[in-house]
């Protein structure tokens, strides 16, 4: 690591919600770093108190509760603003059930930062019962690969990234893109981000020689066109919703028009052609129709009333 890169100073943004185990292993994770850090922020979403005393005699850790569950926009929002309180050059952002898969995790991260000039970088990410596969995507050649070994091939990514599980971020380019948009509250939240990473112009990528676990979105996948067009289904109503609709709020707040088809095509296709439910198609066109017209008011969801969880935390998925 370059003396530059080892006098980063890096304050690390977690979201967590009523997961202590999980937590538990990423801070110990951190805790076993080679890079120094600066601090942890820990937002908790959750009705569960944690007990981060084992950990904050080599951590500084920051612990936020907040009575009021934000969703994951309003989460990362809240401890990626904490994180740009203290003296840091760079916040590292991930989600309490993701983790570095090795202790030179940040300290690669940081070099081939410096080294590329980049403003954020992002891991790989890894599923934690097979390290050989991806839990999200990547387009190999025009296919969509979760082959570690086919991605790994290649060692730097430009301007793809899967966020926010283990991306880390200049404080600068944090006041250029802005933070996470509250209105989306969970699912789409990561996907905006990315997006607006790439408007901005700042270099940023992902480098596959730094890696993180985190689950697998395989269970929410339906292949359309194999090996090169799936959608996202995810598995409850609740997620289901907010997914559809933030989907089209995007379509439309970044002007997306092959989106825009490729998703009326490939959700006909699922709910009409393959599942024959006409009833799960308009449930899709009418969340998906409510974001294209950005009718819906906050982040609390007061546009619907999902059938159960509305307090339910992000669900994290790769871009789609």
């Amino acid at each position: 690591m370059s003396d530059e890169a080892r006098r980063s100073a890096v304050a690390v943004a977690i979201l967590t919600h009523n997961r202590p185990d999980e937590l538990a292993l990423l801070l110990e994770s951190l805790r076993r770093q080679s890079a120094p850090l600066h601090s942890v922020v820990v937002v908790d979403n959750g009705t569960q108190r944690l007990d981060m005393s084992p950990f904050e005699s080599d951590l500084e850790i920051n612990h936020i509760l907040s009575d009021s569950n934000l969703g994951g926009a309003g989460g990362f929002s809240l401890a990626i603003l904490s994180a740009l309180t203290t003296t840091a050059d760079w916040v590292w952002v991930m989600d309490d059930d993701a983790c570095p898969e090795d202790a030179s995790c940040l300290g690669t991260l940081l070099s081939e930062a410096h080294e590329r000039d980049l403003s954020a970088v992002s891991p790989i990410i890894v599923a934690p019962e097979d390290d050989t596969m991806l839990s999200f995507p990547f387009r190999v050649d025009g296919k969509l690969s979760y082959d570690r070994a086919a991605v790994t091939r290649t060692p730097f990514w430009p301007d793809a990234a899967l966020l926010f599980n283990g991306l880390l971020i200049r404080r600068e380019a944090i006041f250029e893109i802005g933070l996470p948009d509250l209105k989306l509250f969970i699912r789409g939240d990561e996907v905006d981000y990315l997006l607006r990473l790439r408007k901005s112009g700042l270099k940023f990528g992902t480098v596959t020689a730094a890696a993180f676990t985190h689950p697998t979105g395989w269970a929410e996948v339906d292949s359309i066109v194999k090996g090169r067009y799936h959608i996202l289904i995810p598995e409850t109503d609740f997620k289901r919703y907010y997914f559809f609709r933030n989907r089209g709020y995007l379509i439309r707040r970044h002007v997306r028009p092959v989106s825009l088809f490729v998703d009326v095509i490939g959700y006909a296709t699922h709910y009409l052609v393959k599942k024959r439910d006409v009833a799960g198609f308009r449930r899709w066109f009418g969340a998906f129709r409510t974001g294209l017209r950005s009718d819906f008011s906050g982040p609390d969801g007061s546009d619907v009333s999902p059938p159960e969880g509305r307090r339910s935390r992000k669900a994290t998925h790769g871009p789609g």
